[in-house]
């Protein structure tokens, strides 16, 4: 969907439709699969309220990655993500519904992108945006924004499986301390990533997330 970009600006909702963890690591791992430098942005945070949005991805901060809470319509969070934006050229992605247009043209205006509706009944957000769409950034550095289709399912490709703990950058310090070094995490005695998690290290919601995607990838081959 987009090619020669600095970062990757993955947008989820705090609620409508309801955000799902294990999808949000889908898509970082996929960036850090191809070295590429992610922020999280949790949008419609009115919904929920800031502070407890702050609280349940708090997580993500932990490990790392840049976390931005905003809202259109109370115009929150606005100015930062602007300012994240400028002088890069960044791939808006995330699930379908969670409002990446509607964030764009308010933090751009002129942007005039077509915005779209929550179905009620499941939740869940209609396609709008059916191609991406890149949009050249105002004011002195400049920039670009490419505008995606949101997405219901995300694949890991051809991701290795021996990289897939290298994708989770809380765990990377830690894979020395194992004393395998194709120590995958799971069962193996003296591991170094077990034992962050042990002491709170790494949480166990990503640890989780590790393994179940292990699973995957393991079964898939």
């Amino acid at each position: 969907m987009a090619a020669n970009v600095d970062q990757v600006v993955v947008v989820f909702a705090a609620a409508k439709p309801e955000p799902h963890p294990r999808m949000l690591d889908r898509f970082l791992v996929i960036a850090e699969g191809n070295d590429l430098s992610a922020r999280v942005v949790i949008n419609k945070v009115e919904l929920v309220g800031e502070d407890a949005a702050r609280d349940r991805f708090k997580t993500y901060e932990h490990a790392g990655y840049p976390v931005f809470h905003t809202s259109v319509k109370a115009a929150i969070g606005l100015d930062p993500l602007r300012a994240a934006l400028a002088g890069r050229r960044s791939v808006f992605t995330g699930p379908s519904g969670v409002g990446k247009s509607s964030l764009l043209n308010a933090l751009f205006p002129g942007s005039n992108l077509r915005v779209g509706a929550i179905s009620e009944s499941v939740n869940k957000g209609r396609h709008t945006t059916v191609g991406s769409v890149m949009l050249p950034l105002p004011g002195p550095e400049g920039g670009y924004v490419i505008d995606t289709p949101g997405l219901r399912e995300v694949g890991l490709w051809e991701l290795p499986v021996a990289e897939l703990d290298w994708c989770f950058p809380e765990m990377r310090q830690y894979r020395d301390a194992c004393r395998f070094t194709n120590c995958r995490h799971v069962a193996e005695p003296d591991c170094g990533v077990r034992e962050a998690l042990r002491i709170g290290a790494v949480s166990e919601a990503r640890y989780d997330s590790y393994v179940r995607l292990l699973e995957e990838m393991q079964a898939a081959r």
